[in-house]
């Protein structure tokens, strides 16, 4: 990078900060921030413990959007000095420590866009993350297996931690389900623009006469809201079975039935856990897992309310993928949502998935 470049940079980034400070509200954040000091000033605040954790949370979540958008005009005005001081002096030292700040405050400022769009309720929970497989057997189960290495890879990448909570190996090839558990900061924020149907279209590697294959899986993802909810379940609202871990995906694979299944009868909900220890372990985080899908159907019926007196209803299946996988007769990539592709699909199988999410979150942001 010269210095005609890092200038350019440079206005890349003050256009950036500009476009920040057009999402944030300075004045009502204060606002706010005066109400949540009030709350955690009063003499009771501590007696909700659920409700105290999420004030905290709130609170600084608030004040280090701040803090953050103050360091970024800092910076901005340092290096408008250095820049001013080499054009002056033609200081080539002054230059490598001036482009080396360029680079650090794009980068800084592309993180913090990332963190301006994850802005809805949960976006800084952990995810939950399911993967499955549509009709075709072993094909779409492959499908399933290499959309799991994505993500992983992908997390991997973020320095996310990742949790099989379920895994049914699929009888050739792949899987016939999974359910991740992914672990870190916005994770589910990020991972939420996954949600829907992937369609691959490739050579079968599984069929011998070489025919071209058109296959689907269903992506759900879903905060980990841990102990924030609150759902009765009746006993006689489920049916609870038992069995034994199938391997692979799961760490501690016995030979105890140890692995749990629960139905929810009214909704047809069913949750599997086999990744802890013990029966008991397993009971509590599948009913976790339940306490969350069925938060999420409210959450869905309200929105499709909604939706419906907008007259925005979608009908959602397998015809509606929301991004399309192309290994042959091309190479491709396409996101139908936002209409983002790329055609270095083996970066993507990779986990290099950042274009479409980022591109999701700018474009449900400005709604």
């Amino acid at each position: 990078m010269d210095l005609i470049s890092a200038k350019q940079t440079f206005r890349d980034c003050i256009n950036k900060l500009q476009e920040f400070e057009s999402y944030i509200n300075r004045d009502e954040i204060n606002i706010e921030l005066d109400k949540l000091k009030e709350i955690m000033n009063d003499a009771a605040f501590w007696g909700n413990q659920r409700e105290a954790k999420r004030v905290i949370e709130r609170n600084n979540y608030l004040k280090n959007k701040i803090v953050k958008l103050d360091e970024i005009k800092v910076r901005i005005e340092d290096i408008e000095v250095g820049i001013d001081l080499i054009e002056a002096s033609e200081d080539e030292s002054l230059l490598e420590e001036t482009i080396v700040l360029v680079k650090e405050l794009a980068k800084t400022i592309d993180m913090f866009e990332m963190e301006l769009l994850l802005a809805d309720d949960y976006d800084q929970k952990n995810a939950i993350l399911e993967i499955h497989p549509g009709a075709g057997g072993t094909e779409s189960q492959d499908w399933g297996d290499l959309l799991l290495r994505m993500y992983t890879r992908y997390a991997e990448d973020k320095n996310y931690k990742v949790e099989f909570l379920d895994y049914l190996p699929g009888e050739e090839a792949g899987i016939k389900s999974v359910t991740l558990l992914i672990k870190g900061e916005n994770a589910y924020g990020f991972l939420k623009a996954e949600k829907g149907v992937h369609r691959l279209i490739r050579i079968s590697p599984f069929d011998a006469s070489g025919r071209r294959h058109t296959s689907f899986a269903s992506i759900d993802v879903m905060p980990e809201l841990d102990e924030e909810i609150e759902i009765e379940i009746k006993n006689e609202d489920i049916k609870i079975d038992t069995y034994r871990s199938s391997g692979a995906g799961g760490q501690h694979v016995n030979t105890t039935d140890s692995a749990i299944r629960i139905t929810h009868i009214e909704t047809g909900i069913v949750v599997t856990c086999q990744n802890e220890r013990s029966q008991i372990a397993n009971r509590e985080k599948a009913m976790q897992m339940l306490k969350t899908k069925l938060y999420q159907l409210e959450i869905q019926k309200k929105q499709e309310e909604l939706h419906n007196i907008r007259g925005e209803h979608k009908e959602i299946g397998w015809g509606s993928q929301i991004r399309t996988y192309v290994f042959h007769p091309y190479s491709m990539v396409k996101d139908h949502r936002t209409n983002v592709e790329t055609g270095n699909i083996q970066a993507v199988m990779n986990g290099d998935i950042e274009l479409f999410i980022r591109a999701y979150l700018k474009k449900n942001i400005k709604k």
